[in-house]
């Protein structure tokens, strides 16, 4: 069983995937955003591919910790995800501040190309943000 790790964006979704043990995350793939409804069947089809147990998502916040206009739309998403997600999966909004300027920092000293970094910057994103969340739940 893994965690499929979520950075939801406007036109993409950074998809990032754990480890059957849950110690790391690793970039997966972005999704071209659709509708909805095709959005979720190429979830659905995920983790019926990888036997997903949970769904974790990046909560766009201020710095400040204060919630961003995004927020409310990712928290919409995740709503949807949890009524149409294959076997009715936990979704859990886990906080990426920060993520996308580290995972652009991490392309930049890897001289990714622009082109290239635009094509996966959501899928690290979604790396760190799942990593993040899995070091935390294994402290505890």
């Amino acid at each position: 069983m893994r965690i499929l790790g979520m950075d939801i964006g406007t036109k993409r979704i950074g998809i990032a995937m754990s480890d059957e043990l849950l110690i790391t995350a690793q970039a997966l793939r972005t999704l071209e955003r659709s509708t909805p409804e095709k959005d979720m069947e190429k979830i659905n089809e995920l983790i019926a591919a990888y036997s997903v147990r949970e769904i974790v998502i990046g909560l766009p916040l201020h710095m400040n910790g204060t919630e961003t206009p995004k927020t409310r739309e990712v928290k919409e998403f995740a709503e949807f995800l949890k009524a149409h997600s294959t076997g009715g999966l936990p979704v859990t909004m886990w906080d990426e501040r920060l993520t996308s300027v580290q995972a652009e920092k991490i392309l930049l000293e890897a001289d990714t190309s622009r082109r290239r970094r635009r094509a996966v910057i959501d899928n690290v994103a979604a790396q760190l943000m799942l990593q993040s969340y899995l070091d935390r739940k294994g402290a505890q």
